[in-house]
């Protein structure tokens, strides 16, 4: 056993079995004596505790393990300042023996342990691929893959969102219907009678790295790169002034240099042009109206707020203009951060969030212009290209004339940011070493679709979202409708061997429960706990099967609508006093997590 971190309240551990036999081991198992409560563990499953007595089986999808092989289990555990205790290793075959490569209670040692088991786990499973690329850090090989100094590069990657800006309830006493701009922690200013909970950055990262993460996602606004902007700053900021951050830009700048001394790339991501207009924007220049703007029982409507500097609708009273040429200057600012920072951990930039109301060609030409700016600054850095979706021409000023855009079939409607359909044919004019196709893929808790209706219901085909709900409609997770979908609108790239990183996958495995109020009445006829399991379950196994990477939305559980793999003591109904408040990891993603990863 090695003790990798403690930080005084807890720890965490690791205990590599190594089979230094001739013959394979088939099931395995741990047993050891230590007197702390095991808040959380992977790869591997506790079937025993007994007293101080526990007790860790495999957890299937690593239960072999081939002469020379080694197989890691983590954990972390309360209270801390502990001691490694000895451990008993029981298999089926072979010889195995339990080791450590080294103690210590250095993150960046666990961070570094963790990358390098990963990066040798790929170096294997690619041998009979090519693992070298050209001249840069990071860069697509003839294969597909992802590499960091020419070796294969597995992407291990969930997405932390606040900084790019989140919507304040209308009632809000400091800040009503602000767009506050803030790296969520789990450490408020009113949690445990306003002393906060104790929670730090590096805690946090030592968290997620002995969990494997080694990508972070990092959504941003144009308004994170301004340091005063006052909704970067307080009296608008959640956490507790222990952990306070004057403004965004500081803390963006703070998150890459914590994640490079952890050895976390991060993935910068444009995730709007206004930190007010927020996931709403399909286009640099978004105006109302959004499509949100006829929701009930809803708190959080944005047609006061444009991107557009002309043509805007009456009621628009905030304008924060933003085009093209401010597009480019962000994505210029962003590829600097490197040489500013005197780091070296930034993958690539995600040039910008579910660019859904353009047109192909339209986007086509973002993305080689975007190419341009980002390559003159940083010739290391990766272009993440999301797709478009099923129609363009929303939020252009003229919201009567719509256009139709290709995804294959009709039925099977592509989510904001999925649809690559028209890419393997007119792809973007750039070097393919440098593209990585990230499309946006969600189930029922985020938008009900219409191929999720039961064909047992008739008056339900073709309906979907509100009306599906309204209608008492059931909900059928099919992989044989949902596979050829995302076939045809983005695993046939793969297939033509370009790299593909899905940039946001995952969802509410409680949903309905724990999702927004109108959700929860409107389809209280399904049974909580089900279908969004059914759906990232058949998604995972998808991308398995296709290898197919992604990043996780989200690490941290402040989203209405996908929680997060952090646990979260907020419920819309019973303890709203608990939102920022962060409990463990959620073990139903990290098993689906682990499984993913595992097959790189």
């Amino acid at each position: 056993m090695n003790i990798v971190n403690d930080w005084g309240q807890g720890f965490q551990a690791e205990i590599v079995i190594v089979n230094d036999g001739s013959t394979t081991i088939s099931g395995w198992s741990v047993e050891f004596d230590m007197a702390v409560n095991i808040s959380n563990l992977w790869n591997g499953v506790i079937v025993s505790q007994v007293g101080d007595h526990y007790v860790v089986e495999d957890a299937g999808y690593n239960g072999t393990i081939q002469p020379g092989g080694q197989v890691s289990i983590g954990f972390t555990a309360t209270p801390g300042n502990v001691s490694p205790v000895p451990v008993i290793v029981n298999g089926d075959g072979g010889s195995s023996s339990s080791s450590s490569s080294s103690s210590s209670s250095s993150s960046s040692s666990s961070s570094s342990s963790s990358s390098s088991s990963s990066s040798s786990s790929s170096s294997s499973s690619s041998s009979s691929s090519s693992t070298s690329s050209s001249g840069g850090r990071f860069r697509v090989d003839e294969t597909g893959n992802i590499t960091k100094n020419g070796e294969v590069f597995p992407l291990q990657c969930g997405s932390w969102f606040g900084l790019e800006g989140r919507h304040e309830p209308s009632d809000d006493p400091t800040n009503p219907s602000g767009a506050p701009m803030e790296l969520y922690i789990g450490n408020t200013f009113w949690a445990n009678g306003n002393q906060g909970t104790g929670r730090t950055l590096q805690q946090d990262m030592s968290e997620i790295t002995a969990m494997g993460v080694n990508v972070v996602r990092f959504p941003i606004a144009p308004q994170t790169l301004d340091a005063n902007d006052p909704q970067g700053q307080a009296p608008y900021l959640k956490n507790h002034e222990s952990v306070r951050v004057p403004n965004a830009r500081q803390a963006l700048e703070e998150f890459i240099l914590a994640a490079d001394a952890n050895n976390i790339e991060v993935m910068l991501d444009v995730h709007s042009c206004s930190n007010y207009v927020g996931w709403r924007a399909g286009r640099f220049d978004a105006r109302p109206p959004y499509a949100d703007a006829d929701r009930d029982n809803y708190d959080f409507f944005r047609e006061d707020t444009s991107c557009a500097a002309t043509n805007n609708p009456d009621g628009v009273t905030r304008i924060q203009p933003y085009d093209k040429a401010a597009w480019l200057d962000t994505l210029r600012e962003l590829a600097e951060l490197e040489q500013e920072l005197g780091v070296d951990n930034i993958i690539g930039i995600d040039i910008f969030n579910e660019p859904w109301d353009y047109t192909w060609a339209d986007w086509k030409t973002h993305i080689e212009d975007a190419y341009a700016v980002i390559n003159e600054v940083s010739p290391n850095m990766l272009l993440f290209v999301q797709g478009i979706s099923a129609t363009a021409d929303n939020q252009d000023g003229t919201p009567e004339t719509i256009t139709q855009v290709p995804h294959g079939e009709e039925f099977t409607n592509p989510n904001w940011g999925e649809n690559l359909f028209e890419a393997g044919v007119n792809p973007p004019n750039i070097p393919r070493e440098r593209l990585v196709f990230s499309p946006h893929v969600y189930g029922p808790s985020v938008f009900v679709q219409k191929m999720f209706m039961d064909p047992a219901q008739p008056a339900c085909d073709g309906l979907e979202g509100d009306a599906a709900g309204d209608a008492d409609c059931n909900i059928v997770i099919n992989p044989e409708i949902l596979i050829p979908g995302w076939e045809e609108h983005f695993g046939y790239l793969r297939d033509m061997g370009y790299a593909v990183v899905v940039g946001e996958f995952g969802g509410n495995l409680d949903w309905p429960d724990k999702g927004a109020v109108r959700d929860q009445n409107r389809w209280s006829h399904i049974q909580p706990g089900i279908v969004d399991g059914q759906w990232q379950d058949a998604f995972v196994d998808y991308m398995v099967e296709e290898n197919i990477q992604g990043c996780y939305w989200s690490i941290n559980p402040e989203s209405g609508d996908t929680g997060g793999w952090y646990g979260h003591a907020y419920d819309p109904i019973s303890n709203t006093e608990g939102w920022g408040e962060w409990q463990d990891f959620d073990q139903r993603k990290t098993n689906l997590l682990n499984r993913l990863w595992s097959s790189q």
